[in-house]
């Protein structure tokens, strides 16, 4: 009577999650018929931090135009919307690799209540989208003065 060993194989789904990643980044670089590159969607990096007056977005946007970025605010959700164009200056068989990744993008963002849709501003500089969005006075932090009195009566 022959019995079959089962083998513990640690890496078996390691070539499994290779081709994955592979895969991966062949379909974020095609070309098509035409020989133009075909770019995935790709998302840039923000910071988000707040101070005692705003909440402020930094969005990095290098080589995106000014006239090619959308922000909007619409049911307390800021949206940032825009296109890194390929170049098309350089023939593409002149690349010897592409890494940046091109094409449309979208972030979107749920914001608090505290925000005062009104006054949000938004600058583009040196390749950085900031979007400064006010807080509404009423929950900005007060400080509240404590009176003593030397006697402890009021």
């Amino acid at each position: 009577m022959s019995s079959t060993v089962a083998r513990w194989e640690p890496f078996r789904g390691l070539n499994t999650l290779q081709e994955q990643v592979n895969r991966l980044f062949e379909d974020n670089f095609t070309r098509s018929r035409s020989g133009q590159a075909e770019l995935a969607s790709w998302a840039p990096a923000v910071d988000i931090y707040e101070t005692e007056n705003e909440l402020v977005v930094k969005a990095d946007l290098p080589d995106v135009q000014e006239k090619d970025i959308d922000v909007r605010v619409e049911n307390n959700t800021l949206t940032i919307h825009g296109e890194r164009k390929f170049e098309n200056d350089v023939h593409q068989d002149n690349y010897l690799r592409v890494e940046r990744a091109y094409g449309t993008f979208t972030r979107s963002f749920s914001l608090p209540n505290t925000v005062h849709t009104e006054g949000i501003r938004a600058e583009y500089r040196n390749g950085v989208l900031s979007v400064r969005m006010p807080k509404r006075e009423e929950s900005k932090p007060k400080q509240i003065k404590i009176s003593v009195s030397a006697d402890g009566k009021k």
